[in-house]
């Protein structure tokens, strides 16, 4: 059986990309056109790891384009007790698509060999293309455009940094990735190498340059969400917030900078960002957070093939 997955953004043609960041601006401003889309259809949503903006847009996707979303609480089903494929398997013959949130990539790789319906990555260690094709849905909403623009990522290199580097390659758009803490379970080293090649990928250490040329500032939590509050993670905790402190987003930093400021929630203000730069003109962040919603409804009518 031929089926689309979204596990990472590498698999996706720039076309894929593009059309996609396109269809959602489309459904943003004309969502009626695309209300009962997927009647009768179900997206199951499997997490292992806590979320928001993903459940909230995913669900709330769903409904409004005329379908049913099951939320599924890792802790409270038989994958904690069973072999994942063999949950998988019996999963997939009961809903259209699967969105899962999970902590190791390998687990997503082996939900997507053993499902029979589209699985969508809805965050793991290594990625986070969901987040990076709704970040770029924001910023061609803002800029008209991709190609030849600026991002600069600012902060530890990790999954949504991963993403963020194949998406922008894919449109054209230069990244800049100011990361003195690289986050070992997301490393991928072929990423690295194949962005090198690219003429798009840069790397300093120099924060103050690197937003000298920016187009958009992108900053994301110094710590994981599951390890913020862990007692076993405190000392590591405190030497990335050490380390980090000189690339906290703050007024000093990007004054006189007409520079768009994006996070992809949830924010730890006086960590990676002020209160002050959260609630500046330039900042989009809330607006990037409700575009899940749109992209989202892209990402599925699309895996579907509704569009």
């Amino acid at each position: 059986m031929n089926k689309r997955d979204l596990l990472t953004l590498k698999d996706w043609s720039r076309e894929d990309l593009i059309n996609t960041i396109e269809e959602a601006i489309t459904i943003k401003q004309n969502p009626k056109r695309y209300a009962e889309l997927l009647n009768g259809q179900t997206l199951a949503m499997l997490f292992q790891k806590t979320s928001t903006r993903t459940r909230v847009s995913f669900e709330a996707a769903m409904t409004q384009l005329g379908g049913h979303a099951i939320f599924l609480n890792w802790k409270t089903t038989n994958f904690t007790l069973a072999e994942i494929r063999d949950e998988v398997r019996y999963l997939s013959r009961n809903v259209d698509i699967i969105m899962a949130r999970l902590l190791k990539h390998q687990d997503l790789e082996k939900t997507g060999e053993a499902s029979r319906v589209p699985v969508i990555n809805g965050c793991t260690e290594k990625y986070h293309p969901c987040q990076t094709l709704c970040d770029l849905v924001t910023i061609k909403e803002k800029k008209d455009r991709l190609k030849g623009l600026n991002l600069v990522y600012v902060g530890v290199q990790n999954n949504v940094c991963n993403s963020l580097i194949i998406g922008s390659i894919k449109v054209g758009m230069k990244i800049t990735v100011v990361a003195p803490v690289i986050h070992q379970p997301s490393l991928d080293r072929g990423l690295i190498e194949e962005a090198e090649k690219s003429g798009l990928y840069y790397t300093t250490l120099n924060i103050k340059e690197a937003v000298k040329e920016a187009d958009i500032v992108y900053t994301d939590t110094w710590i994981d969400m599951e390890l913020f509050s862990d007692p076993k993670f405190k000392k590591e905790k405190e030497k990335r917030i050490e380390k980090l402190k000189p690339y906290q987003l703050n007024q000093d930093l990007l004054k006189d900078r007409d520079v768009l400021i994006m996070h992809d929630m949830p924010i730890h203000e006086g960590y990676e960002i002020t209160r002050q730069v959260i609630e500046s003109p330039n900042s989009i962040i809330f607006e990037q957070a409700e575009n899940r919603l749109y992209g989202q409804k892209a990402i599925l009518l699309k895996l579907l093939e509704k569009i």
